[in-house]
């Protein structure tokens, strides 16, 4: 957290909220944040989305990266000096041979929670129990991720390996709760229609995996619901890119006009053939834990927001407008598009997805608009998934 930026969560009759204690100028980092934890998501890790292990750093060069999105491998991009990754600075996990971008990231992980989760030469073995519970994971929660049961899993490790026990379980309860019938809403929202027959499922093979004494109450039926809904509720999109890093810096280049004006064409071209090839999953994706981050509440017309600047899993929050001493810091759950629909329209998508009913000032604003979705509001109804919900909590 910036010491020039301080701000504070604060419990009130509507629960946490983040309130500025001082003066923000547009523009301003308000504070960046590291998660108590992280994990890729499995279906992006699977399709060789190659990231550090432990802070999602993208581990591919700008090259690599556009070539594997584009499935060109003659791909040539112009200066590749303006690339950050370091290759030289990977390291391996020496026992199961995850890939982390430095021995800091080897160390950290090895000291909070992969000790743990080591799979050692049983990395391939599908028979494994922490290799079982991925796949049952991948067979019920196909692409576009929005969550990832390494997360808990890494929490459950967290606790495990920690000296201090209790003091981590009491961070991981600084997380917002829910009532059992919100919980099993939430569930419900990540699992599909079968949800407490795989929910059953998920929790035997985690509780195979994973049982720890210390821990016993998020191994039963309702503590694994509520650990379930925790994540489902307070996890953050987290989205790296080494491509996305080399255009940012080639942006920032002092180049004269006609090469300025050819390179500006050259990645505008780049990034239409890759969406042809690849769609929107251009980003190494996973998700984390925040904990001043799933402070801020929600509002259709946000005074922040957030991004991942250094490739990696800390999280910047930048002002977008003045903020007084004293006023609510607020970010958005809808993109850019959903916010530009009608309060019914914004409502329906929060209240299925958030379980709140949104009271921002210009839902106020709109109180008296008609309940009824427009007829091109309709069609496009169907494509609001939890994909363009991460869209903007993964902007990099």
């Amino acid at each position: 957290l910036s010491p020039s930026s301080r701000c504070r969560p604060r419990l009130g009759s509507q629960g946490k909220g983040l309130f500025a204690t001082r003066s923000i100028r547009k523009g301003d980092t308000v504070f960046v944040e590291r998660p108590v934890v992280a994990s890729q998501f499995l279906w992006n890790a699977l399709y060789n989305y190659r990231a550090c292990d432990h802070c999602l750093r993208a581990l591919e060069t700008a090259e690599e990266n556009a070539r594997r999105l584009l499935g060109r491998s003659s791909q040539v991009l112009p200066h590749p000096e303006q690339c950050s990754i370091r290759k030289d600075l990977h390291q391996q996990c020496p026992q199961c041979q995850v890939t982390y971008c430095s021995a800091a990231c080897r160390q950290s992980a090895w000291e909070q929670y992969h000790q743990v989760l080591c799979l050692g030469p049983s990395r391939e073995d599908p028979m494994h129990p922490l290799n079982k519970l991925q796949e049952a994971w991948r067979n019920m929660h196909y692409p576009p991720e929005t969550s990832s049961i390494m997360l808990m899993a890494r929490m459950v490790a967290t606790v495990k390996q920690a000296k201090d026990k209790d003091w981590w379980i009491k961070v991981f309860s600084q997380f917002c709760n829910k009532t059992a019938n919100e919980e099993e809403e939430i569930v419900h929202k990540l699992l599909g229609d079968k949800f407490k027959g795989q929910l059953e499922l998920l929790r035997l093979l985690f509780t195979e995996a994973l049982y720890d004494e210390h821990l016993s109450r998020w191994f039963t039926p309702e503590g694994f619901q509520s650990l379930f809904a925790l994540v489902g509720t307070n996890g953050q999109g987290i989205g790296t890119s080494s491509l996305s890093q080399w255009v940012h810096a080639c942006d920032a280049l002092d180049l004269p006009m006609a090469q300025r004006e050819q390179l500006d064409a050259f990645i505008d071209q780049l990034y239409k053939d890759i969406e042809k090839e690849s769609g929107e999953f251009l980003n190494c994706e996973g998700s984390g834990l925040y904990v001043l981050q799933s402070c801020c509440n929600h509002s259709c017309i946000p005074n922040a927001e957030t991004s991942f600047p250094d490739n990696n899993f800390l999280l910047h929050l930048t002002a977008l407008e003045d903020i007084e001493a004293g006023e609510e810091i607020c970010i958005s759950y809808l993109d850019c598009c959903q916010r530009d629909r009608s309060r019914h329209s914004r409502h329906k998508i929060l209240r299925e997805n958030y379980l709140f009913t949104c009271s921002c000032p210009k839902c106020l604003a709109q109180a008296d608009d008609p309940d009824v979705t427009s007829d091109e509001e309709e069609e496009g109804e169907g494509e609001t998934d939890d994909a363009e919900l991460e869209d903007e909590m993964t902007d990099v």
